[in-house]
């Protein structure tokens, strides 16, 4: 059994040790995965596109129809409260609000508080290994539920999805839905063909990530074409370069999918140079876009 922390989180108003925060099992997160959460990166103590993450939230909740619990000022306030009681100068706060306690029954009951829970732990960045080398990936079959769009807690086609490319010592599953790219288990997917960068289109099948908005103005910045389009499986399989992008990975290379390497001639299995230059202007954007 993996220790629980003994940091302080907050739960329904209140700062609580992690190990002593409990909620009731008749919450309908713990129930149905009736809620939504979000992941904010913080470097040097400030939290990342932290407005971006913001609207994201609320277009979620708005989507499940649940009320959103805090305005601006106060979720900043938590989170940077949270953020103060850690040790690590980068961090990642978690931040997640289900639609709260009520007798189990599928239909939404009007009128009940939210539950809202939030925490902070130390960010494991990836490794300069991973980024000198670039990662494994696998593919498979999206077979998730068709409303990608809605962060929502319910998480378990995300988990088998994961678990698949674990069980292969790879560090995602790239997914596909009637044979265009969808996204990964746990990231966005981008394609590089001919110089430009390739993403799927924004949709219902697809979350749009945080990164979505600030790839396209690190491309603009750094003069790489960005144009989001449906991507067929066999575009991704004759990429010259495929990155990965979440919260976590930030900007990172794939250079192996399913056993075979990608890309083409000298750069085939290594990261290529939009990576490179993508990375670059990643690094200094998390110091210009913080507060």
């Amino acid at each position: 059994m993996q220790a629980i922390p003994d940091t302080q989180c907050y739960l329904n108003g209140e700062f609580v040790p992690l190990r002593e925060a409990k909620v009731s099992v008749l919450d309908r997160g713990f129930i149905f995965g009736d809620g939504i959460y979000e992941v904010v990166p913080v470097y040097g103590r400030k939290l990342f596109r932290f407005d971006e993450h913001l609207a994201r939230l609320a277009r979620s909740l708005a989507k499940v129809r649940i009320p959103n619990p805090h305005g601006r000022a106060e979720w900043l306030a938590l989170c940077r409260r949270l953020i103060a009681g850690q040790a690590a100068d980068d961090q990642l706060v978690y931040l997640q609000v289900t639609r709260g306690v009520a007798p189990r029954d599928h239909v939404m009951p009007p009128d009940i508080a939210p539950t809202v829970f939030m925490m902070a732990s130390p960010m494991k960045p990836p490794s300069a290994e991973m980024r000198h080398q670039g990662v494994a990936c696998v593919t498979a079959r999206d077979f998730r539920w068709e409303r990608g769009d809605i962060k929502s807690t319910s998480l378990l086609g995300n988990v088998l999805a994961r678990q698949m490319s674990a069980d292969h010592g790879a560090v995602e599953t790239i997914m596909f839905r009637d044979g265009f790219l969808t996204e990964a288990s746990a990231s966005n997917v981008w394609v590089v063909h001919e110089g430009a960068v390739l993403g799927p289109p924004k949709s219902e099948r697809v979350l749009e990530g945080i990164r979505y908005e600030l790839l396209r103005e690190l491309c603009e910045e750094e003069g790489i074409a960005y144009n989001l389009r449906a991507i067929s499986e066999a575009e991704v399989l004759a990429a010259d370069e495929l990155m990965l992008s979440s919260a976590t990975k930030e900007v990172l290379p794939v250079t192996t999918l399913d056993g075979e390497p990608v890309g083409h001639g000298a750069l085939r299995g290594k990261p290529g140079p939009i990576y490179a230059r993508l990375h670059e202007a990643y690094q200094r954007a998390k110091t210009s876009q913080s507060i």
